[in-house]
């Protein structure tokens, strides 16, 4: 036995993991979604000249290829009859194609190309 009285506050509640699991993945799904729309909305304002065409065009597909991968994520997660997590190597991907947006923005405003304005961030 401890020492250490014990708690209620100490004390993990039923599904209070998964809750919280839930929460945070919800957050990084919007996170990706946002990106993902903003990488799609650069590109419309993207010269050939800091992006070829057939380079915007290869993003546009990948792009659109993690939105709909985030679609069938969430359909599953929310088919589960609990929680769920995702796989790091699942997203790995994803977090790659968010540094690429962010790198095109950051070439577009190297560029002198005025970017459209941030939409307000997601709300989980």
């Amino acid at each position: 036995m401890s020492d250490l009285p014990s708690t209620p506050d100490s004390t993990p509640r039923p599904g209070a993991a998964g809750e919280l699991l839930d929460q945070l993945l919800d957050s990084l799904l919007l996170d990706f979604d946002f990106w993902f729309d903003r990488g799609l909305l650069l590109l419309q304002h993207c010269p050939e000249s800091v992006l070829a065409a057939e380079d915007q065009e290869a993003l546009s597909e990948r792009l659109d290829t993690a939105r709909k991968e985030l679609i069938a994520a969430r359909t599953l997660r929310s088919a589960a009859p609990v929680s769920m997590a995702l796989d790091m190597q699942a997203m790995a991907p994803w977090h790659r194609l968010v540094l690429s947006v962010w790198n095109l923005s950051a070439e577009l405003r190297q560029a002198g190309v005025v970017l459209p304005e941030l939409p307000p961030a997601p709300k989980p």
